[in-house]
């Protein structure tokens, strides 16, 4: 089965996959970065249980238009879910697509997790599972830390993450797309958190407490490290997402 591709609000590329038979549920995937852009195996896995799945890429990453982190991430997939509102057309044969009244679930992996977060208290959003999240930019992981990573995405991906220096630092003023500095933004009762105890990239300390200040549902694994879209292949995962989101 081949993606598809379509693009909202102008600037966001966005693949997406309709499911193997009819129905109003939607998964959108929220990715982490830096990383090469979409999952195949994920849209399959959507689809297969009955959901439309929709990979957007970031403005000002990969075929997206726009510049990363002018503004928040979560503004991209709002617009996004905006779009799905109403038909919307396949970039390839120019089919138009159509999702009546769409049930929508959100996850959001890594750098993902603060949009999904994020986007909790929209009344359109049923439910948000993030994975291995980022909760507060302004503790740092020892294998990530934000300043070696923004030089080494320009270094190593080149063109892939179009950013400017004072963009990119805003993510470190604990305003700014970061969970643990909005938590009156987010509806805990949505959202499902796993997430594992070796995570060297996003320490699970700031993800403990912050799940206790909002409320939500913490998965905590001894092992795993830093987890991401593709974990949900593992059973062991898989099985308490989809029970969550079905829930």
């Amino acid at each position: 089965m081949h993606l598809l591709r379509t693009r909202f609000a102008e600037d966001i590329v966005c693949e997406f996959l309709p499911p193997k038979k009819q129905s109003n549920k939607v998964i959108i995937f929220c990715g982490g970065m830096p990383t090469l852009p979409g999952n195949k195996r994920a849209h399959l896995l959507a689809s297969k249980k009955g959901y439309w799945s929709f990979f957007p890429r970031y403005r000002g990453t990969w075929e997206s238009g726009g510049q990363f982190l002018q503004e928040e991430p979560t503004k991209d997939i709002l617009d996004v879910i905006d779009g799905i509102q109403r038909s919307f057309v396949s970039l390839w044969d120019g089919e138009e697509h159509n999702i009546n009244n769409p049930e929508i679930v959100v996850i959001g992996s890594s750098f993902g997790g603060p949009a999904a977060m994020l986007l909790s208290k929209d009344k359109r959003v049923k439910k948000v599972v993030c994975i291995s999240p980022a909760v507060d930019w302004r503790v740092e992981g020892e294998d990530e830390p934000l300043d070696w990573l923004g030089d080494t995405v320009k270094k190593a991906f080149g063109q892939g993450y179009r950013f400017d220096d004072s963009n990119w630092k805003k993510l470190s003023d604990g305003t700014f797309y970061n969970p643990a500095g909005q938590k009156e933004n987010i509806d805990g009762s949505k959202v499902m958190i796993m997430h594992a105890k070796d995570d060297t990239i996003a320490p699970p300390e700031p993800v403990e407490e912050f799940a206790r200040d909002v409320g939500c549902k913490l998965i905590m694994m001894k092992k795993g490290g830093h987890l991401g879209v593709r974990s949900i292949f593992s059973w062991r995962i898989f099985r308490r997402i989809y029970k969550f989101i079905n829930s």
